[in-house]
């Protein structure tokens, strides 16, 4: 049976429990009203966005989380005006007034050059090539080099520091280059070069060099993307004389045995001969 002492304990002991219970509730209802209250007086508060144009990354963000906003990157260029790396616009524009938490948006000048794909502009006229390539950000020479060709007017190759740029070819927005146009037949005669057993593309330039071009172009299968073909028979043939700016026609084929083949036979004839 409990004594007096008994529940006198017990009642402090209920006492103690419900005390603490009520420091518990008290602390919570402090740190709940507390947010509130800091969000309520932040809602609706504008700052002074900083001017971060011509900054590092690293040093903007410090200040921009410094007038409790955020950093965010959105897009890139090239220019060679500014240092690389550096944020070259942004939006809030600087010494706007923004909502305290909003987002700075901005542009940075890329750390290397944005490259693009030399699209195939040969046997199209040159004045829709050099429109094309700067509008890709290339800088096109304003002397043209001029070869004789059948096909006048139109760009027989592209050149960077009188290397061919062979379409597909990765290349730096900004790059100088050299349109090559036909501008008719000549008058002096060259010897045909033998082209069976290259690509497309090498055979071009090969004929290029001898100051002839490709003319008609025959499959012997139909082209499937990323198909590698090789010429199998040439007409004229190797060794013929042509004037200045002719063509050569060319067949290809997939198969390079076939082509092959018919270089062995080529040089049979000739032993034969």
């Amino acid at each position: 049976m409990k004594t007096k002492n008994d529940w006198k304990q017990s009642n402090w002991y209920f006492v103690l429990i419900n005390l603490a219970a009520a420091v518990v509730v008290g602390i919570v209802v402090v740190v709940i009203v507390t947010l509130c209250l800091r969000r309520a007086t932040e809602h609706g508060v504008e700052v002074t966005v900083p001017n971060i144009t011509g900054l590092y990354l690293e040093e903007a963000n410090i200040i921009v989380e410094s007038e409790g906003l955020r950093l965010q990157v959105i897009d890139s260029t090239y220019s060679n005006k500014v240092p690389l790396g550096t944020i070259v616009d942004q939006d809030p524009i600087p010494h706007s007034h923004a909502k305290h938490g909003r987002t700075v948006y901005v542009t940075i000048n890329a750390s290397t050059k944005r490259q693009i794909t030399m699209p195939n502009l040969q046997d199209i006229s040159y004045r829709q090539a050099e429109t094309t390539l700067r509008s890709m950000g290339l800088v096109v020479d304003s002397v043209y080099e001029y070869q004789p060709s059948a096909f006048r007017d139109l760009v027989l190759d592209i050149k960077s520091n009188e290397e061919s740029i062979l379409p597909g070819t990765k290349i730096a927005v900004g790059t100088k280059v050299k349109l090559v146009v036909g501008y008719g037949r000549g008058e002096a005669k060259v010897e045909v070069p033998i082209v069976t057993g290259m690509t497309l593309q090498d055979a071009r330039s090969l004929l290029l060099h001898h100051r002839l071009t490709i003319g008609s172009i025959k499959y012997d299968e139909p082209q499937e993307e990323g198909m590698v073909m090789y010429i199998y028979r040439q007409i004229p043939a190797a060794g013929e004389q042509l004037l200045e700016g002719e063509t050569v026609s060319i067949y290809l084929s997939a198969d390079i045995e076939k082509s092959i083949k018919n270089i062995e036979t080529d040089d049979s004839e000739e032993e034969w001969f």
